[in-house]
């Protein structure tokens, strides 16, 4: 199938509108409208607390919008009934917890869960997404061990596993290369870019590192004041008046030599200009 094809036979569309959310009396984001490329990939980027890991949990319905509405192929996803959402759109959270004494194929075999009936059992369907999710992320050598004596990078790759077991068309991670050093991120940004181009699957992802994210994505969200301060293709929305007003940093943004994307270098005061002192 022809790489138009299968964007086509995966396509969903998923958006948010008037979007307000808030914990207690805390609002955190207030009438955002954000509309996510289908078979793409978006990557949004933001200072700590704007709001990011929030958005994310209100498109997968585990928060509900204070006004406003998240749609999926039109219909309000906080009114579809779980598992049938869960069949089309899957969460990596930020900090995801194992039962305890959990293993890895069986964490990552939860997966498959939505895809079981009130009568179905577990097949050779299953089998394969689950052989195939620790596979692509190489810890089908871990398969065995309870997931609460792995390192933080591995309980990661775990997780993304998991996700990548449910087989889901639309899939939403946050912060997933956390607790990965650097060769890991690269490893699972790659991975995820295989995903989206050999399936269609439309991905969304907080990242902390922007260069990354302008590196990966097809899309950049910035967000800023409990809103979407800008959104777009990377070369037209990464510049040094966005990372000022988003991240209150100076920076330059040159050509990035390996991907011809926008690469940001940031300014500290020790290193451009004259030396300021400490503020006591």
């Amino acid at each position: 199938m022809s790489s138009e094809h299968i964007l086509e036979a995966n396509a969903h569309t998923l958006e948010a509108t008037e979007l307000s959310l808030a914990y207690g009396e805390r609002t955190v984001i207030e009438g955002l409208h954000l509309s996510v490329a289908a078979g793409k990939i978006t990557a949004i980027v933001g200072a700590n607390a704007c709001g990011k890991s929030t958005l994310l949990r209100s498109m997968s319905r585990l928060l509900a919008p204070r006004t406003g509405q998240v749609l999926l192929d039109g219909r309000q996803v906080h009114k579809m009934p779980a598992k049938e959402l869960a069949r089309t759109l899957g969460l990596l959270p930020q900090s995801p917890i194992a039962p305890e004494g959990i293993t890895v194929s069986d964490l990552v075999g939860r997966g498959r869960n939505p895809h079981q009936g009130v009568f179905s059992r577990w097949n050779a369907q299953d089998d394969e997404a689950v052989a195939n999710a620790l596979e692509v992320t190489r810890t089908i050598e871990l398969a065995d061990r309870p997931v609460d004596e792995l390192s933080g990078g591995q309980r990661q790759r775990v997780w993304i596993a998991m996700a990548l077991a449910q087989d889901t068309d639309l899939l939403l991670l946050d912060e997933p290369t956390t607790f990965l050093d650097v060769s890991h991120q690269v490893e699972v940004l790659d991975l995820l870019t295989d995903l989206n181009e050999t399936r269609g699957t439309t991905i969304v992802m907080v990242l902390h590192d922007l260069n990354l994210a302008a590196r990966y994505a097809d899309c950049l969200v910035a967000m800023a004041g409990s809103n979407v301060y800008c959104a777009g293709d990377p070369n037209e929305v990464f510049t040094e008046a966005m990372v000022r007003e988003v991240f209150g940093m100076e920076s330059r943004i040159i050509e990035d030599p390996i991907s011809g994307r926008p690469l940001m270098l940031p300014l500290g005061r020790h290193h451009v200009g004259e030396r300021q002192p400490l503020v006591p």
